[in-house]
């Protein structure tokens, strides 16, 4: 039986325990280690069903993506090369003395557009992609699955070894979101706050945990 409370004092190193100790507080951690973290089936630890928000969450992205486009495109066709004469710069403000139209000044303008663009795109994206759905742990104990939404409603599943997740902080500290780090993965998967966490104790003990991930093979 894969009990989590076989990690006593006597079975921990002392620097374990007290990080334990300390991540939960001394009542919490005490009670955590009764937990049974050897299930039997799948079990629903956090629930998230918001599918609205992030469709409309990628509806922005992608008309962002296609204005900012629109304006790369006018600006590198429209604007003209339109130098101001010399005898006419000297009365003029600086910012009236700048040639838009000029190639560098065209170039930079169309660029910067398409990065704008392309960011809006990206942060709608990533943001959806790391947005948690349904955290499942999976039978055994060993493996948890982050179901999360996608750019284009359908769902993602990631199937995880239980060593190579942590989470950034505790579930009562969290406030908005519960970052989780998963080992080998750019940027933390989100846990929103207003979801729901099914199975409370279990989480903490499992997926809700704060490892170190240089470590995990």
């Amino acid at each position: 039986m894969n009990y989590v409370r076989f990690l006593s004092r006597s079975a921990l190193p002392a620097c374990y325990s007290f990080s334990f100790r300390r991540f939960f507080g001394t009542a919490q951690s005490s009670n955590l280690l009764d937990v049974n973290t050897n299930v039997v089936k799948d079990v629903i630890l956090f629930k998230y069903d918001n599918p609205r928000y992030f469709k409309l969450l990628n509806i922005f992205g992608i008309t962002q993506f296609g204005f900012w486009m629109y304006l790369a495109n006018f600006a590198f066709t429209t604007l003209r090369d339109a130098p101001v004469p010399e005898e006419k710069s000297k009365n003029l403000a600086w910012w009236r003395r700048i040639n838009l139209g000029e190639q560098k000044y065209k170039n930079t303008i169309a660029g910067s557009c398409c990065i704008v663009g392309y960011c809006f795109l990206f942060g709608a994206w990533m943001f959806t992609l790391r947005s948690v759905r349904y955290l499942i742990l999976r039978k055994g104990g060993n493996t948890v699955s982050f179901v999360t939404y996608g750019p284009f409603g359908r769902n993602r599943i990631l199937d995880i070894p239980l060593n190579k997740v942590s989470a950034a902080e505790s579930r009562d500290l969290a406030k908005v979101h519960l970052p989780i780090k998963v080992k080998g993965h750019l940027f933390y998967y989100m846990l929103d706050m207003r979801g729901e966490f099914r199975n409370k104790r279990l989480f903490d003990v499992t997926a809700g945990l704060k490892r170190n991930l240089e470590k995990a093979t």
